[in-house]
């Protein structure tokens, strides 16, 4: 076969032949390597299946002894299977015998050959085994016979998968690589633990299809392909949205600079000349690059293994038909839901009934994804590296949100311990379900209002399953989020009067849209990118500066609160005039429904979210004028500390119980109480009964949270005495105490007082 490009092609056509009869997979395996080694004219021809134990198993040979299939191994990293394994790379050696990794097994009489020419057998960049071929004479093999067996191994890459050769193995060792047990760290975006089974958001295209019979037809077909995909990158870059300079633009030049990268494609066209069909050719340059990529230490590269994928499948599904988008039909009665990312409407194209977990390679504690699947009360983990390539739709999965925690095929000793937490889970919760009733009150009698967030419809039964005293945040944008067009006001109108009717007596604090930074609308763009839209145009610098739809979203708050009270407040509110233009706008909606004949609420009551440090030195002038206020733990934290929140290597960075936001939160809540005016914190912080315990010593006595939160903070606040707590705790914030951790304190301090925390 040297110096021929054909012979690579007649050898895949025999293959087929092999793959199409009716024999046993230990026979179809056998005659796999013997017509590898007649092709090659190999002395030897070998395969090793990469077993969950790390070991390299012999599955199948021609050359070597046929004694020692089955019964010799090598572990990951040794001899130069080993080798090839570990590092996901190809070796092509002239004298084998005097490479340092050699291993010599002398049950498989190997000595003798010299020449070695060894490839990972790869899908989606995991390595599953390896292919060997060897001869006696000192050679170096040729490119296309290193091509040919990193082809001819994308078949049997498929065997395996298939688990055909799962029976084959040595009785009583481990099974195979594929269907390994994973333990996978991230971090817990959602309380609460789910056992499930798999099904990946963008389905993986799988490539059934792999041998070619018109190599001339398939370049055409992939010339075609690429052109495709080449103009709809470029289509993407011209939209004057993505135009400006910014990091949004250079990762889209990026994701150009592989569509149009010469050496992507001459991968893929040496690969559909060697006998594979087109999208066979993406399938294996794809896991080739990803292997290698994988690899590598540098993160920016690293990356870039997303821009790299997204463009693998999308020139995939151009080849096959396939449209670009997320699983569709029935789902198993207990689905995982497995994706890179995806947005807050995207958890609604899946039944509820059947939704337990959600898995995010990506995803922050504060990205709404997070926030709408807490509240459908779905188990979620995010920052989980590689979950989308390690993961087959159907393999069984547990998600422990608490722990920040995925496994990929438990063992049954995991699977039954998870079984017995999720028992416990639920009688610890029906615990709670019966503190509800219960007023939430300290052992020294303070009085403590314990509210709920929310933003959907879905939320609004937590309000009696909780005991919740009202709604502390409702988060309008939400509405907006999972909504394809803007929502018209009557829309609108009807949900926040379904709202109130929910609540009946007990308060609800609307949120104006909060939208911009991380909350994006389709329908609705700006026209220029932001380098950082966190600080950017968003929430009530949007509201103020495109009045017709602040305007139209208080209309329909006050119509909906007509005989009513209605709370409302601002976002990102940062100085005290922009409060006041929001107010104008609110009495002027007033005078107009007024003119027209509508019925006003009762009462109107205004507030601000206090988020942005600037508004923390203007508190004096701020509670002259305002009602009320909410302190957003989120927001005001990421901007303290400068972290941003869905930056996943700052976002974990610093504690929020540190001493300069603790300082920070004492002053506004002191602050109020100088004011008379009623404060609320909400976010993140409120719902741990840890951190909520800290805001009870700094003196905040109204606090929302989500509905699962509720239940074990009620039993942190039932058990705290903070007369007790106050002295010991806030003597430590004070200036010129050297630093402490006050986390540890806070802690030590509920194990002392058997607070459950």
């Amino acid at each position: 076969m040297r110096g021929s490009l054909a012979a690579p092609r007649v050898l895949l056509r025999r293959l087929r032949e092999v793959m199409a009869e009716p024999i046993s997979a230990q026979e179809r395996l056998d005659k796999i390597v013997e017509q590898i080694a007649n092709n090659m004219v190999a002395e030897v021809c070998s395969v090793y299946v990469l077993r969950a134990d790390d070991t390299l198993e012999l599955y199948a040979t021609v050359g070597l002894n046929r004694a020692a299939v089955h019964q010799t191994s090598l572990k990951v990293g040794e001899g130069l299977v080993g080798l090839i394994a570990a590092e996901a790379r190809y070796l092509n050696l002239a004298n084998a015998q005097v490479h340092p990794a050699f291993a010599y097994r002398p049950e498989t009489g190997e000595e003798m050959y010299n020449a070695f020419l060894g490839v990972p057998i790869l899908r989606a960049g995991r390595t599953l085994g390896v292919l060997v071929v060897q001869n006696k004479a000192h050679r170096t093999y040729l490119d296309e016979e290193v091509e040919a067996l990193q082809t001819i191994s994308m078949i049997i890459a498929e065997m395996i998968a298939a688990g055909g050769l799962e029976p084959l193995a040595r009785a009583g060792g481990a099974a195979l690589d594929l269907k390994r047990p994973m333990a996978l760290e991230g971090v817990g975006l959602g309380e609460g633990v789910a056992l499930g089974h798999a099904v990946l958001h963008e389905p993986r295209v799988v490539v059934s299809n792999l041998i070619a019979d018109d190599p001339n037809r398939e370049i055409i077909r992939l010339e075609a392909a690429i052109e495709k995909l080449r103009i709809s990158v470029d289509d993407l870059l011209s939209r004057s949205e993505v135009a400006t300079p910014g990091e949004h633009l250079d990762v889209l030049e990026a994701y150009r600079m592989f569509a149009y990268d010469r050496g992507w494609v001459r991968k893929m066209e040496e690969a559909v000349r060697n006998g594979l069909t087109a999208e066979a050719a993406v399938e294996k340059v794809q896991s080739d690059t990803r292997a290698r990529m994988l690899r590598q230490t540098d993160p920016y590269l690293r990356e870039r293994l997303h821009d790299f994928d997204a463009l693998a499948n999308r020139l995939l599904r151009e080849l096959m038909g396939k449209p670009h988008g997320t699983v569709s039909g029935v789902l198993p009665k207990d689905a995982i839901i497995v994706a890179r990312n995806m947005g807050a409407a995207e958890l609604f194209d899946y039944d509820r009934e059947r939704l337990r977990g959600l898995v995010l390679e990506e995803g922050a504690t504060t990205s709404h994804v997070s926030i709408v699947a807490r509240a459908l009360g779905v188990a979620v983990v995010g920052q989980v590296n590689g979950a989308v390539s390690l993961v087959e739709t159907g393999d069984a999965v547990i998600v422990d949100g608490e722990a920040g925690l995925v496994h990929l095929r438990p063992p049954a000793d995991v699977e039954t311990a998870y079984a017995e937490k999720v028992r416990f889970r639920a009688r610890r919760q029906a615990q709670y379900r019966r503190l509800r009733s219960r007023p939430a009150v300290t052992k020294d009698g303070a009085d403590v209002q314990m509210l709920l967030n929310a933003g959907l419809l879905v939320d609004l039964p937590h309000l009696d399953e909780s005991g919740a005293s009202g709604i502390g945040l409702f988060r309008t944008e939400l509405q907006f989020m999972v909504a394809s067009s803007f929502p018209k006001m009557t829309e609108q109108e009807g949900l926040y009067r379904q709202v109130l009717d929910a609540a009946g007596d007990r308060p609800v604090t609307f949120r104006t849209l909060d939208i911009g930074g991380d909350k994006v609308l389709p329908y609705i763009r700006s026209s220029e990118e932001e380098e950082n839209p966190a600080m950017g145009w968003r929430a009530i610098r949007l509201g103020l500066d495109r009045p017709g739809l602040l305007r139209t979203q208080i209309r329909a708050l006050l119509k909906a609160g007509a005989g009513r009270e209605l709370r409302l407040m601002f976002p990102m509110v940062t100085e005290v005039t922009e409060f006041m233009k929001a107010q104008a706008m609110v009495e002027r909606e007033k005078a107009f429904l007024k003119r027209h004949g509508h019925v006003l609420p009762d009462t109107v009551k205004l507030g601000v979210m206090i988020e942005v440090p600037s508004l923390v030195f203007q508190l004096d002038e701020l509670f002259r004028v305002v009602h009320f206020a909410s302190v957003g733990s989120n927001d005001l934290f990421q901007f303290t500390m400068a972290s941003d929140r869905g930056n996943t290597r700052v976002a974990q960075r610093y504690d929020t119980l540190t001493l300069p936001f603790l300082r920070m939160l004492k002053t506004i809540v002191d602050k109020a109480a100088e004011h008379h005016v009623p404060i609320t914190l909400c976010g993140e912080l409120a719902g741990r009964p840890l951190e909520s315990l800290a805001l009870l010593a700094l003196g905040y006595r109204s606090i929302s949270m989500s509905p699962s939160s509720i239940g074990p903070v009620k039993a942190m606040v039932l058990e705290a005495d903070l007369n007790r707590l106050r002295a010991r705790f806030l003597s430590r914030l004070e200036p010129g105490r050297p630093p402490a951790d006050l986390r540890a304190f806070l802690r030590a301090y509920a194990d002392e007082q058997g607070i459950p925390v």
